[in-house]
């Protein structure tokens, strides 16, 4: 790319926004230019803002400590100034719906970490190794809203990283039924231990929302464009129950699994490290190389070796053996803030700019 696309962050003082300024760090398509906060960050240089909640296990970029962090409520003024902006704002889920359309009725594409528009039924919510095809959507919504250019695209819950590729892999085997527990990193809550020292050798049994975004979200990824809509798919059936376990990054799943034509457990490993999308075939920037790995021995995957796979990219699967009531049973782990958050979005972007979406203004 010639010259690099000039990004804006909103939502930039939070997690996932510090995340977005982490990976975004040398891009090599794209370049923060703009962060916007809420009005009380306004006006301060963002290191100001963010003083000492920088939450990233590296340092603040020397090129955003000085940029003058903007009020994320001045629409016209923040969007004049970038050709698109990832969205990860602190708000409620109508404040959020009616900032973003704000932004994309500025021309301005949005990629948004949030799940406020994430069954909008012309919003793509998208798994790029998955289903780049829903991106088709866009002209419908861009018929909705009255742009040319401007249009909001999601990425899918964190907590479903972890299990529906395999569901994509195994697509021909026609999986049906799915009983899914995940194991969910306190990160996924905005926190460190230093925030929330409770967590320390404790588990909750509960994450408000999350059992149902588990149990439907892969239903969207895995559905069609249908009419100018996302159309979900009417299989698996999925039911999930989601824990909050004292562990940074890194959200586990325990997996069990029916299959409408039982395949061999070395049939659905080949599927598993086969597998491909788009971002590998177009070769994106921060696309792993190899999506979804395999790991033989019967201790992984762990969240202290295993979780920064293609840094923090990939899918780690193990422990897939055949199961007394169900076809088959397996862990999977993915990390939650790179591949199920602000990385995800990344991808997302990188996948809408190889397509033509996103383009300088």
């Amino acid at each position: 790319m010639e010259k690099k696309l000039r990004v804006g962050i909103l939502g930039a003082t939070g997690m996932v926004g510090q995340r977005f300024i982490a990976l975004l760090e040398n891009h090599p398509w794209f370049e923060v230019v703009t962060v916007a906060a809420s009005p009380r960050s306004a006006g301060k240089t963002y290191q100001e803002a963010v003083g000492g909640r920088w939450k990233m296990d590296t340092p603040m970029p020397e090129a955003v400590k000085d940029l003058v962090v903007l009020n994320v409520n001045e629409v016209e003024k923040v969007a004049s100034t970038v050709d698109f902006v990832f969205s990860a704002v602190d708000m409620t889920k109508e404040e959020i719906k009616a900032i973003e359309e704000a932004y994309a009725k500025t021309e301005t594409p949005v990629v948004s970490n949030n799940s406020a528009h994430r069954w909008t039924p012309d919003v793509p919510m998208v798994v790029p190794e998955i289903n780049a095809d829903h991106f088709d959507v866009i002209k419908d919504q861009k018929k909705r809203l009255g742009t040319e250019k401007g249009f909001i695209a999601v990425k899918p819950n964190c907590s479903i990283q972890s299990y529906a590729p395999c569901l994509a892999a195994w697509k021909e085997f026609g999986p049906k039924e799915l009983v899914v527990t995940t194991y969910q990193a306190i990160s996924g809550a905005g926190k460190t231990f230093k925030d929330w020292p409770e967590m320390e050798g404790n588990i909750i049994p509960y994450i408000g929302g999350e059992e149902e975004k588990s149990e439907k979200e892969p239903l969207r990824v895995l559905g069609k464009v249908e009419n100018g809509q996302i159309v979900m798919a009417d299989s698996p059936k999925i039911t999930c129950q989601c824990v909050r376990v004292p562990v940074l990054n890194g959200h586990t799943a325990a997996v069990f699994i029916n299959f409408e034509n039982k395949p061999s457990k070395e049939e659905l490993i080949e599927k598993l490290v086969s597998f491909k999308g788009f971002p590998q075939e177009a070769d994106l920037p921060s696309a792993p190389k190899q999506f979804i790995q395999y790991l033989e021995e019967n201790n992984r995957p762990q969240v202290t070796m295993d979780v920064n796979y293609e840094n923090g990219m990939g899918v780690s699967i193990g422990r897939l053996r055949e199961d007394s009531i169900y076809d088959y049973k397996f862990i999977g782990l993915s990390h939650n803030t790179v591949r199920g958050a602000a990385g995800g979005a990344v991808l997302c972007a990188e996948a809408l700019t190889a397509k033509g979406y996103i383009q300088a203004k």
